[in-house]
């Protein structure tokens, strides 16, 4: 070897001993800060960080962690202070006086001066909810004030609302994402561009997005909230976002422990990593927590009630439907265990009115009976009826389907897109379809809506266009009672006269399901499984 080729030699290798020293300090730098780091997938993608419209859980789950409104929820889905630290309400006039917190701050941002910020006043709560009522903004939102007169500041610390007329489950609606306090500053600058620069009042503060591929927050040096000790909230410096567009590659990611959570369970992994008996398979015991709870969601099939096939507009097909498969079976088979068997009503466990009346339990000769009984009736020998569905839920439609044609009803399954699940289901283009109903707030008048006849779509959630006179009456009585044991009293009446109808069928009642990294704690879980990190810790 030359001279010439020595230098050139030496080069080299200096270069990639260089690298190699910078690479080692980059990860050793990387791996002590990923305790600080709380990472989880979203393989759904995020189309906006906009408050007004978080309206699925995709969504929601972000803008948690940037913003804050009024009230929040606690992991028992009680009311808490939030901006309004106090409230009181005037019965006979359905008003609502909040007082504010005079230590919250926006993040600061380039659209305060000097890249500053500023405290929240009564006048942000006006502004950002007639931003939510605005046509020109069309938030999905906007409905949540459809109870509300009007509202004012009386003064900075001080934000009035009066309803049209009682509605107890009000202050439940305030805790929703779309109730979220927004400054004008940051519409005024950035636009429809607000969607990916929001600007808040949580725990955590927007830092970068690239769409499609991460997201990423940093921790607010400004937020308000302290943890029981007096220590400031959060604990974490960031939160990483990936978009991994599968549930498969999501739970690798999480088997390997490059994402720190995941939810919910997927037909590709649940039984490598759940017993049949619901249980965590014990390969995974000591590095992931189960944590599960009833989650506000039922699972049902839905009826179109207006112009109904033959079949359909017969209570006897419809009530042999419901008698006619094991509920517990399906749940245990098919779930692996992770719901309640839908045997009472349509309101879910965790609401006041579970498990009030009897429903449907699984009667096979009597779904029989019912069947021979219609075809006597009417002679039609063949009855069929169609369920629209889409594929991840396609086995609970195929369980049905068999257990029914043993009984003498032909089942066929349209499986299609969930848009255009969602389209049809909501235009009445379908005479069954699978469908979940998650609790927008913690009350069952949201489940007891959907059998409101004012609610018909596309103008309300009633799917079914069912209508009943009576239901109706109860359920406009039981909005002007504000205690919840008298509300819960024809709660139960109404759940019990659209059990009798059966203009929906029930088959489970949900469990949230959160697969934790052991390194996690201070993650709790909620009925709605919402996600809140300003109480996380992780460990090295």
């Amino acid at each position: 070897m030359n001279a010439q080729q020595w230098a050139a030699f030496l080069k080299v290798n200096l270069v990639v001993f260089v690298l190699f020293i910078m690479c080692g300090c980059t990860s050793r730098q990387k791996h002590n800060k990923d305790h600080l780091v709380f990472k989880y997938n979203e393989h759904s993608n995020i189309a906006t960080l906009d408050p007004a419209f978080a309206r699925n859980p995709q969504t929601i789950w972000p803008s948690n962690q940037l913003f804050n409104g009024l009230v929040q929820l606690d992991d028992q889905l009680n009311i808490q202070p939030d901006i309004a630290k106090s409230w009181r309400i005037n019965d006979s006039t359905s008003t609502y006086t909040f007082t504010l917190r005079d230590d919250v701050y926006f993040h600061k941002n380039k659209v305060f001066k000097k890249d500053s910020t500023r405290a929240v006043i009564a006048q942000d709560f006006v502004y950002s909810f007639d931003r939510l009522l605005s046509p020109a903004l069309a938030s999905p939102g906007s409905w949540v004030l459809k109870s509300v007169q009007q509202y004012h500041a009386a003064n900075d610390s001080t934000f009035v609302v009066q309803l049209k007329k009682p509605f107890p489950a009000f202050l439940g609606l305030l805790s929703m994402r779309y109730c979220s306090v927004v400054p004008k500053e940051a519409i005024a600058h950035y636009g429809n561009d607000f969607r990916s620069n929001p600007v808040g009042t949580g725990a955590f503060q927007f830092k970068f997005w690239e769409e499609n591929v991460k997201l990423v927050f940093r921790k607010n040096p400004l937020y308000f909230e302290k943890d029981p000790e007096g220590n400031k909230l959060p604990y974490l410096e960031a939160v990483a976002i990936t978009f991994l567009p599968d549930k498969q590659s999501e739970f690798l990611q999480f088997a390997q422990g490059n994402i720190d959570f995941m939810t919910g369970l997927d037909n590709s992994y649940k039984d490598e990593i759940i017993t049949t008996k619901g249980a965590l398979q014990p390969k995974y015991s000591d590095r992931v927590h189960l944590i599960t709870t009833p989650y506000l969601n039922t699972e049902y099939l839905g009826f179109f009630m207006e112009k109904p096939t033959q079949e359909i507009a017969s209570p006897l097909i419809r009530q042999a439907i419901n008698y006619g498969f094991d509920r517990t079976k399906m749940v245990t088979y098919l779930r692996n265990g992770m719901g309640i068997p839908a045997i009472h009503g349509f309101i879910p466990k965790g609401l006041a009115g579970f498990s009030a009346i009897d429903g449907y339990s699984y009667d096979p000769e009597k779904a029989r009976s019912l069947i021979q009984r219609y075809i006597t009736q009417t002679g039609d020998d063949k009855p069929e009826v169609t369920i629209g569905t889409n594929s991840q839920y396609l086995d609970l439609c195929e369980y049905i389907q068999r257990e029914l044609e043993k009984l003498g009803l032909a089942i066929k399954i349209d499986v299609m897109p969930p848009a255009t699940l969602r389209q049809m289901k909501s235009s009445g283009e379908l005479d069954v379809f699978r469908a979940s109903w998650v609790a927008d707030y913690p009350d069952a008048e949201n489940y007891l809506s959907l059998f409101y006849s004012p609610n018909f779509t596309p103008n309300g959630p009633n799917y079914t266009h069912f209508k009943n006179v009576v239901f109706d009456s109860l359920y406009v009585e039981a909005q002007k009672i504000s205690e919840i044991t008298k509300r819960k009293v024809l709660y139960t009446k109404m759940d019990s006269i659209v059990i009798a109808q059966a203009p929906i069928v029930p088959l489970y009642y949900d469990i949230a399901v959160r697969f934790v990294s052991n390194k996690i704690t201070g993650l709790g879980i909620n009925p709605q499984n919402f996600l809140v990190l300003k109480n996380v810790k992780k460990a090295k």
